[in-house]
């Protein structure tokens, strides 16, 4: 039904072959995308690179979000190399483990602020660099969670980080709305990655997320990426500020 052949798409948040920020590479780039793909320091770039390579990626660039200038850097890589972005995907988080699996009330202000720095401010910053590379319109795209509008056991301080990214994300879809650009919060249910296993009793948050759901399955990466394709098509043009469940229909169940 669509095609993103020629499509220039940034993905940044690969760790793995199981991590949401693959399962979107692997979609954009099976429906035409071009890609940059980014890998987070010396030690993840033997996990990536292999992947990217896989996929033909056109640059693979070392980005952590906490180190001054290098999110600037991949912008002026892509700038050089494409001269323009017709995507972006945000699949990142970060909070020091005590934090994350504190209370909420009792989490440090350094905490606080790395976890929104990593997880919130960066996707703005991301989006601010790439408003200019998409004159003729573009899509954003960050991954959010359920327990961002709901109490989700153990998900603790991370609940308020999404509640804000996905407030964030209806600003910048308002904002950006004129120029074409689009702004949209991928919401999975849980599902096994890397980054969720740091989350305190996270088979138990599985567990209950597959029995709950309608279907009684648990979202994949493949089902993320299918969904981020299509939002990355000029068929979903008209759709942006949405915070989209692909859950199963986890999130109806009260």
């Amino acid at each position: 039904m669509f095609s993103l052949n020629g499509f220039k798409a940034l993905v940044v948040g690969v760790a793995n072959d199981q991590s949401i920020a693959w399962g979107c590479a692997r979609a954009l780039r099976a429906q035409g995308a071009d890609l940059a793909i980014t890998y987070l320091n010396e030690k993840a770039e033997p996990h990536v690179r292999p992947l990217a390579e896989e996929l033909g990626a056109e640059l693979i660039l070392p980005l952590d979000v906490a180190q001054a200038g290098q999110l600037e850097s991949v912008f002026a890589r892509i700038d050089e190399k494409w001269g323009r972005l017709d995507t972006l995907v945000h699949a990142i988080a970060f909070c020091p483990r005590d934090d994350l699996h504190g209370r909420v009330v009792d989490c440090s202000a350094k905490g606080f602020s790395q976890a929104m720095d990593v997880s919130v401010h960066s996707f703005m910053r991301m989006v601010r660099l790439a408003e200019p590379l998409m004159p003729s319109g573009g899509t954003c795209m960050t991954v959010s969670f359920y327990g961002s509008e709901k109490v989700v056991e153990h998900y603790n301080i991370m609940g308020p980080v999404k509640a804000a990214l996905e407030s964030v994300t209806r600003y910048m879809a308002a904002e950006l709305g004129p120029k074409g650009i689009s702004v949209h919060a991928l919401s999975p249910g849980p599902l096994a990655t890397r980054a969720a296993s740091g989350i305190d009793h996270f088979d138990e948050i599985l567990a209950l997320a597959a029995e709950r759901a309608p279907t009684h399955a648990l979202a994949t990466i493949e089902d993320i990426g299918a969904y981020a394709a299509f939002l990355a098509s000029h068929e979903a043009r008209n759709v942006t500020g949405v915070v989209h469940p692909i859950d199963g229909g986890y999130q109806i169940i009260g």
